[in-house]
Parts: structure tokens; C-alpha cells; sequence
């Protein structure tokens, strides 16, 4: 009979070590996925050729939702296998996936080329995106949660959304370079969106062979020495309704928030604003430079007062001010004006954002968590952040644009009332009753 080994005990270097490690894969993760959205205003015409900017836009909205129509089988299948077979594994797959789908896009010619082909490819990458952001998702935020300790899980644990938004505020810097410093407008449009894609590719298969050098957390560790069937499957995830629901319920008004006050602004800008393509990007990548720096913060704040009162201001200062924000955003001229407005914005939504990953591993226990993490958030995630900009640019089509704001704004009073009404994971966390 074969002995069993104990976990080796983790420094406090060795912690550090994994927990950067783990950053930096999320952070090409993000980029890969978020250079889609920071590019389609100059690939948009390539694939779907029309004289309507407004139904460009759409369609490639339309299949950045598909994209995140995926992730839920991403979160399905990958944390079904961080669950049995480790979060360093899965970690190091889901990135080789992401690295297949950008170079997908970066040598698909455009529909003059290969008519209908071009945008069904597109399709295809966005779905291998979509599995690889639905795995890396759950995995990495069990994985940080797990490698860092109760004193500062909020605080290592915010790194999870600096490397997130780190990655789109690299994909806008690359967007940056290019329109200021290197390409023209035309260049831009006929074949200068590659670049950012063939980037994203290399940088993955970089940090693919990074990530196989991570230390294993010890909760997995521990866990598998149990050999247990059950761990990682939908039978053992059901054995936790409160808690999966309790994900579902905190998602919908946060991500819907992130991704309206994040990747949809550029077009905002643009399309309802009427600001340059050069100015909305360029306030973008301010705005996501100063909320990218506060997230620690946020995380260190709830590790001495506890994650309910973040999530609870967001839900209050949300349910308030979106509607004022982005009413008074439409008519804005001003590229401080926009900025600052945005900004205000973002500083709501960070109450929800640099503690989301904690929250939600500290409500299961070990041998479902990367599952139950990542399962149910995707499809929260899917059906509200993911189709944010398709709605607000169908709202906007409709010539009903203010009717998203009110959107927006219902959705984060629904998760307000389970931020009131939910325990605060802080002081009942699974991850310590290990």
C-alpha cells in the first residue's frame, strides 16, 4: 500500500512566488480576451461590412456574447479538473487555450477574402477564448484564495482583478502605441488589429511555461490525499445550493457594472458621446490605470472590516448613481469631464471587484471550490456582463439608449438585497475551517 505524503508547508516566499505567478498568467489571460473588445472598432468592418457603424458593432458585440456564452462549459469543465486534478494544471491549459484562439484571429483573412468563412473563424476563437476565460476564472481566484492567508486573502486575493484589468489596460496600450505612434488610421483598419492578437498569442505560450513551475496550494493537497470520487462534480457542487446561488446572486449587478463601466465605454464614448476613437481610448486607459491601482486598497479595507460593507456600498452607491452618471456621461464633451465621471463609476464598482474572488472561495469547501467558483459565476456572468454591450447598443439602435441605464441599474439593486441578507464570508469562511 502506497503512503500517503503530507503537504509540504508553504513559506511566506513561496506564497508570494505562486501568487505572482498565477498574476502574471491572468494577466496575458485577460488581455488575449480583452483585445477583442479594444480592437473591434477597426476589425469590426473586416468581417461584417456595412455603412452602419451601430450594426458593426453589434455583430461583433454579438459574438463577444458568444464568447461568453462559453464560459460556463469553460467553468464547468476546467474547474472540474483543478478540482481533481490540481489548480496548477488547469491553470496551465486554460492559458495554451486562450494562445489557440488569438492566433486564430490573428491570420483569419477578412470577409473579402473568404466571405462567410471570416466571421464563422471568428466565431470558432471566440469559443475557444470563451472555454479558456470560463476555466481561468474560478481557478485562479481558488487558487489565490487558497495560497494567501486569513490576516490578507482580501488583499492577495484584489490581484486577481489588477491583472484582469491590467490586461485590458494593455490591450488599450497597445491600442495607444499604435494609433499615436506607429500606424495611421488606415493602417489601423486594414491590418494593424492583427498585432495586438499575434502579442497575445506569444505572451500565452510565454506564460504557459511559467505557470508549470507554481507551487500546488495546500488545500487541494490536502484534499486529494482523500482520493475522493465526488470532487469536482455538478453531484458534489448541489450539495451547496445556498452557496451557489449566493454566487449567482452577487455576479449579476457587479459584473453587469464592470463590463458597462469597462470594456463597453470606449463605445460609449464614441457612438453616444461623440468623442474621437483615439480620445475614448485614451480615457479609457486613464480611467482602468486609477481603478486598477485601488483594488488592493479595497482588498486590504475588507480584510479589517469585512467584505459585506464593500459589497453593500457598491449596491447602495450603484443603485443611486448609475443612472446620473451615464445620463450626464451622454452629453459630456469634455475628455476630464468623461474621465472624472467614469471614474466615480469605477470607484462604486470596486467595492464589488476587489473582493468577488474571496467571497465566492470562501463560501465552499475544497473539493468543489474551483467548480463552484467559477460554474455558477459563468453563467451569471454569460447572461449579464458578457451581453452587456449587445443590449446597450440594441437599446441604442431602438433609439432607446436611457433605457440600459435603468437596466443597469435594477440589476445592481437585485444584488444588493443578497449583499444585505448574506453572511460575510470574512468571519465564515470554508477555506478556514480547513
Amino acid at each position: 500500500m502506497n503512503e500517503i505524503k503530507s503537504p509540504l508547508p508553504q513559506t511566506t516566499g513561496g506564497r508570494i512566488k505562486s501568487i505572482i505567478g498565477c498574476s502574471l498568467g491572468n494577466l496575458v489571460e485577460w488581455y488575449d480576451w480583452y483585445a477583442y473588445t479594444a480592437f473591434s472598432l477597426y476589425f469590426s468592418d473586416a468581417f461584417f461590412p456595412s455603412d452602419n457603424q451601430t450594426v458593426q458593432l453589434l455583430n461583433t458585440a454579438g459574438i463577444f456574447a458568444i464568447g461568453f456564452l462559453m464560459r460556463p462549459i469553460g467553468g464547468w469543465v476546467m474547474g472540474t479538473f483543478a478540482d481533481k486534478r490540481g489548480r496548477k494544471t488547469a491553470l496551465t491549459f486554460s492559458v495554451l487555450l486562450m494562445s489557440v484562439g488569438s492566433l486564430i484571429i490573428a491570420i483569419t483573412p477578412g470577409y473579402k477574402s473568404i466571405g462567410v468563412a471570416a466571421p464563422i473563424l471568428l466565431v470558432l476563437a471566440r469559443i475557444i477564448q470563451g472555454l479558456s476565460v470560463g476555466g481561468e476564472y474560478g481557478t485562479s481566484a481558488t487558487y489565490l484564495s487558497e495560497m494567501a492567508t486569513k490576516k490578507h486573502r482580501g488583499f492577495y486575493s484584489s490581484f486577481q482583478y489588477v491583472t484582469l484589468i491590467m490586461g485590458q489596460l494593455l490591450a488599450l496600450g497597445v491600442l495607444v502605441l499604435l494609433q499615436r505612434a506607429f500606424l495611421s488610421e488606415k493602417q489601423l483598419h486594414d491590418w494593424g488589429w492583427r498585432i495586438p492578437f499575434f502579442i497575445g498569442a506569444i505572451l500565452a505560450v510565454t506564460t504557459m511555461y511559467l505557470r508549470r513551475s507554481l507551487q500546488e496550494s495546500s488545500s487541494f493537497e490536502k484534499e486529494g490525499t482523500k482520493a475522493n470520487a465526488m470532487n469536482g462534480t455538478i453531484k458534489a457542487l448541489t450539495q451547496h445550493p445556498k452557496a451557489v446561488f449566493t454566487v449567482i446572486g452577487l455576479t449579476i449587478g457587479g459584473t453587469l457594472a464592470f463590463y458597462t463601466f469597462t470594456t463597453y465605454m470606449q463605445k460609449f464614448l464614441v457612438n453616444t458621446s461623440g468623442f474621437s476613437k483615439g480620445d475614448a481610448t485614451l480615457i479609457s486607459t486613464l480611467t482602468l490605470a486609477v481603478f486598477m491601482v485601488i483594488q488592493p486598497l479595497f482588498g486590504l479595507l475588507s480584510d479589517k472590516i469585512g467584505r459585506k460593507p464593500l459589497l453593500i456600498g457598491f449596491g447602495v452607491l450603484g443603485t443611486l448613481c448609475t443612472i446620473p452618471i451615464m445620463t450626464t456621461l451622454s452629453h459630456t464633451k469634455d475628455v476630464w469631464g468623461a474621465f472624472i465621471l467614469i471614474l466615480c463609476a469605477l470607484i462604486i464598482v470596486s467595492g464589488y471587484t476587489s473582493i468577488n474572488a474571496v467571497v465566492k472561495a470562501e463560501l465552499f469547501p475544497a473539493n468543489v471550490r474551483a467548480l463552484g467558483v467559477g460554474f455558477p459565476y459563468a453563467i451569471a456572468v454569460s447572461l449579464f456582463g458578457g451581453t452587456a454591450e449587445y443590449i446597450a447598443l440594441w437599446f441604442k439602435n431602438e433609439h432607446h439608449a436611457q433605457w440600459f441605464y435603468w437596466y443597469v441599474t435594477i440589476c445592481i439593486a437585485l444584488s444588493l438585497i443578497l449583499y444585505i441578507t448574506m453572511n460575510d464570508t470574512h468571519k465564515h469562511s470554508k477555506i478556514e475551517d480547513e
